[in-house]
């Protein structure tokens, strides 16, 4: 499957997840997409280097890219019912456009952070709201990575607040966490008791 069709696939099956069961499942789905994209962009980026294309920054970008989405998979954890046929990552099968493919993993990465954080507030158990915690962070670092990547393929990431229409005030500065903005409204991040 081409990398940005499984990049799509896997945003919309955050999307559909309902339970907190679901969207970690998927959150883990999606950094291991993650994961196996950077991994493949990594490698097309080195052939293009050695016909004389970009050079290596973006092929060291894309590897710190793969490690980034491996650690936030790893910090939001296997779970435990995922068996190894299910990892969505090994139907990637070719990368046709890596710049749109990566502008496309920014979107998925966002969302991962917004489902996460979503999922913590409403934790009753400190293991699952820390998993969540540690894995926003985690996929924020690979987001800020894929945004580096895009940068250093010679396109500009779209600027969030403009390309939603809304204001700094409203949305997402571009600059600050998810748990930054969320501080900011008043959105308690504490761990559940116990």
């Amino acid at each position: 499957m081409d990398a940005l069709r499984l990049i799509k696939t896997t945003r919309h099956a955050l999307v559909e997840a309902r339970s907190a069961t679901d969207v970690t499942v998927e959150a883990w789905q999606a950094c291991r997409v993650t994961e196996a994209v950077a991994q493949t962009a990594a490698l097309a980026l080195t052939h293009r280097a050695l016909e004389g294309g970009p050079g290596c920054g973006p092929v060291e970008i894309a590897r710190a890219l793969a490690e980034a989405g491996a650690h936030a998979a790893e910090c939001i954890g296997r779970p435990p019912d995922e068996p190894v046929t299910g990892d969505r990552a090994a139907r990637l099968s070719e990368l046709a456009d890596p710049v749109a493919t990566v502008r496309e993993l920014r979107v998925l990465l966002r969302e991962v952070c917004q489902s996460l954080l979503v999922v913590a507030l409403g934790a009753d158990e400190q293991s699952l709201y820390w998993s969540c915690v540690d894995g926003v962070d985690a996929a924020f670092e690979a987001r800020e990575l894929a945004t580096e990547l895009m940068r250093a393929l010679g396109e500009e990431p779209p600027d969030t607040a403009a390309a939603t229409g809304e204001t700094e005030a409203e949305g997402t500065s571009e600059g600050a966490s998810e748990e930054e903005v969320l501080a900011r409204i008043g959105v308690r991040l504490d761990p559940p008791p116990g």
